[in-house]
């Protein structure tokens, strides 16, 4: 249980929150939230008692331990993945060894009757009672399920960490305070390094196997939403405490906000009228005791604060983009690989004007490989054909570092704008959070969320009609990522994204590509759609085989010919129709796509003659349409079961 009592934190004049006072209990997981600045990391380190209050405590029943993971942590680089990670389990291994010790010294003693005997007896018994209750032996495959959990794999365990980027050895970190099963666990932004499969396997592991209280800051949405059932929100340096989970906690606030708005509305009326009062009668001795009144009256008024941020109204309309060919990527047969590994091979992809398609998968799966494939900055195998009149907007995730630093905020933006944009910068900024006196501050002095927001709004002004994002919602707060979001509902032309919010990408993309195993798979729908498909046929193996070409006929290797044999007719048998069935399923696919591009051919010329003044009232054309049209979904729902039943028969081999 953690007990908070009355929290003041002072870095200038005015205080960053002040009379914070809260319980958790024990197994309550709890989400932290507000603005940037608002002191949500502050208060996570003063609870880990890394750094102290101007006033009030924080108290926990004696013998609590705390597992803290900061957004940035020194790492060190002098040990394998396996010897780091195995760190979280020193005090065990210490148990272990004074357990082997004693028990060695046991089995060579002859004096059973002594007293020192029957003390290393009972110590014996105390440490395996111990070990018992810490989960004895099993400490060593609970490592490598986390582990595997949060993305590693089998052959990394011996790879020194020196090998790893920033954001795998953070996992590390979140593995060994994991592992420790604190009672109070503090997580400050946990999934910013994390995919989509390992977010998962977090929140089912806080969910289920987890018996810590946690207290947790996070702009990932659907993350707090299925981790969380309370949450607590520092606001005008206040602490609100709202008993539900993220989304109705959103509905109370906007609730509470219109009281909030009313009861200052009211407030300054009554500061109005009272000034009034007194400037009307101040010199009036008839009305002297009147005055004295409401001056003191007027002094003892409490001001309420409302957030500023809330005030203001964030929107952002990208600007018109030219017309790109009908096909902005088509990618056949696409490869990548560095030396002997492969990132990414038989790449079959095309995308068309105006979607907005998703790349997921886990880390290091070739997904930023193909943006750079795509963008021509690294050599491939195959062919990638890039359409007509199109032009990239590419967000990399290390785009908030190319700014340059010598600029302030409002020449980066002033640099980039065109035409009429250029009288509202000012308003865009303010928009993106850059208001007043932030827009002349340099790039240099800056925060990553802060440059992160400068990156995308210059990205946004640029004239472009396709556009890459690699990882955008990464150190970008809720509210931010709200308005990028409907800012790439309204653009009119084709977007990929690359990112692991679920939230982000729910509502936004039609299709996924999923990465895995050097494959990269098609799935329609949105981004739950895939996830809801993943437990069963469509989930992606570690190694899996890989897939046959289309039309192609499947034989049998001599391995799998002797396999057969082995195995007897019946299997082989069955295999020959399973092969059949693939080929069938094929040749269905290839014949509904080939009808769909008929019907919708059709259908745009139907349109096109309806357009006119003479086809608008043409009850024929009419009639076509909508026979086109029932045929046409017919035909896509066809198409979709043909090619769900190849895909599962696929993963089947």
């Amino acid at each position: 249980m953690i007990s908070v009592e009355n929290l003041k934190v002072e870095f200038s004049v005015e205080p960053l929150f002040e009379g914070v006072s809260f319980v958790v209990n024990d197994r309550e997981r709890v989400c932290l939230v507000g603005k940037n600045g608002a002191g949500k990391s502050t208060m996570l380190k003063i609870i880990a008692g890394l750094q102290q209050p101007t006033a009030g405590c924080v108290a926990m029943p004696q013998g609590s331990t705390v597992g803290y993971l900061p957004q940035v942590m020194k790492l060190s680089d002098s040990c394998t993945l396996i010897e780091e990670t195995e760190k979280a389990f020193s005090s065990l291994r210490r148990k272990e060894q004074r357990l082997d010790a004693i028990n060695r010294e046991l089995a060579e003693r002859t004096d059973y009757e002594s007293e020192a005997y029957a003390q290393l007896i009972e110590q014996s018994t105390t440490l395996q009672e111990q070990l018992q209750m810490s989960g004895g032996q099993s400490w060593r495959a609970d490592m490598e399920r986390t582990l595997m959990g949060l993305g590693f794999e089998r052959t990394d365990f011996q790879r020194p960490t020196s090998e790893f980027s920033g954001g795998w050895r953070m996992r590390i970190e979140l593995a060994k305070i994991l592992l420790q099963r604190p009672d109070v666990l503090l997580l400050d932004e946990p999934t910013n390094h994390l995919d989509i499969e390992s977010i998962s396997w977090l929140e089912n592991f806080l969910i289920k196997e987890s018996k810590s209280s946690v207290v947790l800051v996070s702009h990932d949405r659907a993350f707090i939403n299925n981790v969380c059932s309370r949450t607590l929100e520092i606001s005008c340096g206040q602490l609100i405490d709202y008993k539900v989970g993220y989304d109705e906690f959103v509905k109370l606030r906007a609730e509470r906000r219109e009281q909030q708005l009313r009861a200052y509305e009211n407030q300054q009326k009554e500061i109005a009228d009272t000034k009034a009062f007194i400037e009307r009668f101040r010199y009036k001795a008839t009305k002297a005791v009147q005055v004295q009144s409401r001056i003191k009256q007027l002094e003892k008024i409490v001001p309420i604060k409302i957030d500023e941020v809330d005030t203001a109204t964030l929107h952002l309309r990208f600007n018109e983009p030219m017309r790109s060919g009908d096909f902005p990527v088509i990618c056949d047969e696409v490869g990548k690989a560095y030396g002997e590994h492969r990132v990414i091979s038989h790449v079959n992809m095309t995308i068309r004007r105006g979607e907005k398609v998703a790349f997921v998968g886990r880390n290091g799966e070739g997904k930023s490989t193909l943006v750079k494939c795509i963008m021509g900055e690294i050599p491939y195998d195959g062919t990638l054909k890039i359409g007509h009149n199109v032009q990239i907007g590419y967000y990399a995730q290390n785009q908030a570092q190319l700014l340059d630093e010598s600029l302030t905020v409002y020449d980066t933006i002033d640099r980039v704008a065109t035409g009429d944009v250029r009288l509202k910068i000012r308003e865009l900024l303010g928009a993106f959070m850059f208001g007043g006196e932030a827009s002349d501050k340099k790039v240099m002095v800056l925060s990553g969320g802060e440059r992160s927001r400068l990156a995308m709004l210059k990205l946004l002004l640029q004239p472009v009609n396709f556009l890459i994002l690699d990882e955008p919602t990464n150190h970008l707060d809720m509210r931010t990522k709200d308005v990028l979001k409907e800012a790439l509902l309204n653009f009119k032309g084709t977007v990929i994204v690359v990112s692991h919010d679920r939230d982000f990408l729910d509502g936004l993309v039609s299709r996924v590509y999923a990465f895995g195993g050097g494959r990269v798979r098609e799935h329609l729908g949105g981004i739950y759609d895939y996830l809801g498909r993943q437990p069963e046929a469509n989930k992606i193996s570690s190694s899996p085989k890989p897939l046959p070409s289309p039309g192609a006929r499947v034989l049998p290797s001599e391995e799998e010919s002797e396999g057969a044999m082995g195995l007897g007719a019946s299997l082989y048998k069955q295999q020959k129709e399973q092969r059949k069935r693939v080929n069938k399923l094929e040749k269905q696919v290839k014949e509904a796509e080939q009808h769909i591009s008929e019907l919708e051919a059709a259908i745009k010329m139907i349109e096109s003659r309806m357009s006119t003044i003479e086809g608008a009232s043409d009850m024929t054309l009419i009639e076509k349409h909508m026979a086109f049209s029932q045929q046409l979904d017919k035909a896509m729902d066809e198409w979709t079961a043909a090619s769900e039943q190849l895909e599962e028969l696929n993963n089947q081999q």
